[in-house]
């Protein structure tokens, strides 16, 4: 097969595992003219329709569906040896995709990383902030960052973080008029910010443990957000309880400036961990990441 037929392949991978034009456009590093103009030359030569295009979404056809089924893994093996081939330089390099959570992110990955990634120039990470639990294996991501409990059993954990809690915190303009909760079922009558997890769409639940007896709160409140950074400004805005990890409200609850509640509810999470594929053959870059991550009691 020609070169230029397998350039055309891989633009209709992208596409078909994007579903949209622009983002595949920006990930193969090609203007989407011009990736539009390959896809309909691919199709124009096999004779098939490949991808149904509407206004607002891009979707394989049965066609489609069989080549990406057919083609596609076959397509990633090939980029696994190749980023495998790092192995044999003097310096690992390659690029290692994360998803994690914003806490993680400002706690353990970017302080970790920083020194790693100065000492190897031609390791390259892309972490997307995400806390929607992602599927690493379908959205093609080398490795995830999840709380130990949250971490499926077929995958390669590597524990990156200490234990911590999740505490109940509000200012204390917010209980000028209000008595606190006693326990969690008092949530039920005060405004609580909540949090939603942006792939699956769902609010997450307050997890509470006392004495052996596990409780999960399902609470409400006038403000919803997909990130902790934005309910930490409404908390101390005096808007509502809010449900954050105790390292980042420390700072404020020293300085009086939020009050915490609900302690002996709170118990401490497993750490976070670092997880991929069992069955994937780390590549030496993803390798560096996890030993630069990897959580050392003092």
């Amino acid at each position: 097969m020609p070169r230029e037929n397998l350039n055309d392949i891989v633009a209709f991978l992208a596409v078909a595992r994007e579903k949209n034009f622009t983002k595949a456009a920006a990930k193969l590093g090609v203007s989407q003219s011009a990736l539009s103009h390959t896809i309909r030359s691919l199709e124009a030569r096999l004779g098939l329709r490949l991808l149904t295009r509407t206004t607002r979404s891009v979707a394989p056809t049965e066609a489609g569906e069989r080549l990406l089924g057919a083609v596609g893994p076959h397509f990633e093996d090939i980029q696994a040896e190749l980023e495998a081939l790092g192995a044999l330089r003097d310096k690992p390099s390659g690029t290692v995709r994360i998803s994690a959570g914003l806490h993680s992110t400002e706690t353990i990955l970017w302080p970790k990383l920083l020194p790693m990634l100065r000492k190897y120039p031609d390791v390259k990470v892309e972490l997307t902030v995400d806390y929607g639990l992602a599927n690493i294996v379908a959205d093609r991501i080398d490795a995830g960052v999840r709380l130990g409990e949250q971490v499926a059993k077929d995958m390669i954990a590597v524990r990156i973080g200490p234990d911590f809690r999740f505490v109940v915190v509000a200012a204390p303009s917010y209980f000028s008029d209000r008595q606190e909760p006693r326990a969690p079922s008092d949530l039920t009558r005060h405004n609580c910010i909540n949090l939603r997890l942006p792939t699956y769409g769902g609010i997450y639940a307050w997890e509470f443990e006392r004495a052996g007896r596990e409780l999960n709160v399902r609470v409400d409140g006038q403000l919803t957000f997909n990130n902790t950074k934005q309910i930490l400004d409404a908390t101390l805005a005096g808007l509502g309880l809010a449900y954050l990890p105790e390292d980042v409200v420390t700072p404020h609850l020293e300085r009086k400036r939020l009050v915490q509640v609900l302690d002996s509810w709170c118990a401490p999470f497993p750490g976070y961990h670092i997880y991929y594929p069992s069955r994937r053959q780390s590549s030496p870059a993803l390798s560096l990441v996890v030993e630069a991550l990897r959580y050392r009691k003092r």
